[in-house]
């Protein structure tokens, strides 16, 4: 689960070329500008994540202009994601530990998007169970999978600016899911609208299994429609066998969405030896997309060739472009 808020250590300091009253440090794979001497190296904070929503309180309240939501800033030329506050804002008697989950404990929430009305639609049941929703964890927390995976045969994968979309058969029957919900058929709604006109019923029936495809449908009324389209399309990246509770391999994955003529997410690079340095993957995900040349990417995703899980979790993570973040206040 994604810790918004919680105890770690401040790993480095570094002054900032011009800038006499902040320096940059790091936290996690993350770097955030602090105030000059508000911290020492080996200090602990409370490090709070970019999309946390702080709560109304007076030692939150700078916040407010952004609606008291933590987002990417650049401050004298350096990119900062996140916030580190001191200890003093936790409340008296809380334990003390690095990498103390204190997100219920402060009170932040997550920031989510609201759900564009085009994709809005009447709930027909929660999230099935039997499927594993969307989620990617961002790199800066993950330095120790990234030593353990070293050197593990990898794909990149193109992050895009949309919403997710499951689409599902199980047993004869055929599901559309927004991120949170099952959605009862409406031709307003347009997960449904594009799994009609791509006949993706019928080409789930044509497998003859129990799989969800997973995908990011995006386009015009969709965010900010960053990629530039007309029209709304899905782009897919995952399929889930639900009967054997695993994700596809990549080779089948792509050889299935294939077969089924869609379409799979914009593939940056096929093979990929895993790298262990946080601030390169950083500078991986800067770059123009692939399907809008002219734009900036949202990021990349980067997964191994065979799946792989660890304490119950996918190994699978998001790289968020910085300046795509800048760009639309992300």
């Amino acid at each position: 689960m994604r810790q918004l808020a919680s105890i770690q250590k401040i790993k480095s300091l570094e002054p900032i070329k011009g800038a006499d009253t902040i320096e940059k440090a790091q936290v996690l794979g993350w770097i955030v500008v602090v105030k000059k001497g508000e911290f020492k190296v080996g200090d602990l904070c409370v490090y709070c994540e970019i999309d946390s929503i702080m709560p109304e309180k007076p030692e939150y309240d700078f916040l407010k202009p952004r609606k008291m939501r933590i987002k990417t800033v650049k401050l004298r030329g350096q990119v900062s994601q996140g916030i580190c506050f001191k200890l003093s804002v936790l409340p008296t008697g809380t334990t003390i530990k690095e990498d103390l989950d204190v997100t219920d404990i402060i009170g932040v929430e997550k920031y989510d998007p609201p759900l564009p009305r085009s994709l809005s639609g009447v709930a027909k049941n929660r999230f099935p169970s039997f499927i594993p929703k969307t989620n990617e964890t961002r790199v800066q927390v993950l330095q120790n999978l990234l030593d353990k995976f070293k050197n593990e045969k990898c794909y990149i994968a193109e992050k895009l600016d949309g919403s997710s979309v499951t689409y599902y058969m199980k047993d004869g029957e055929f599901g559309v899911c927004s991120r949170n919900l099952e959605l009862v058929e409406n031709e307003e709604n347009a997960m449904w609208r594009i799994a009609r006109k791509l006949d993706i019923e019928n080409k789930l029936r044509s497998l003859n299994k129990n799989y969800a495809l997973q995908a990011e449908i995006v386009g015009e009324k969709i965010q900010k429609n960053t990629l530039k389209l007309r029209g709304q399309t899905v782009f897919f990246f995952n399929i889930f066998d639900i009967d054997n509770s695993k994700y596809l391999d990549f080779k089948d994955f792509v050889a299935t969405i294939k077969s089924l003529n869609l379409n799979t997410v914009p593939i940056v690079k096929e093979e990929y030896l895993l790298e262990n340095d946080i601030n390169k993957f950083v500078e991986m995900s800067i770059g123009k997309s692939l399907i809008n040349k002219k734009g900036w990417r949202e990021g990349i995703v980067i997964r191994p060739h065979k799946e792989k899980f660890t304490n119950g979790e996918r190994f699978s993570f998001k790289v968020l472009n910085p300046k795509f973040l800048l760009k639309y206040d992300r």
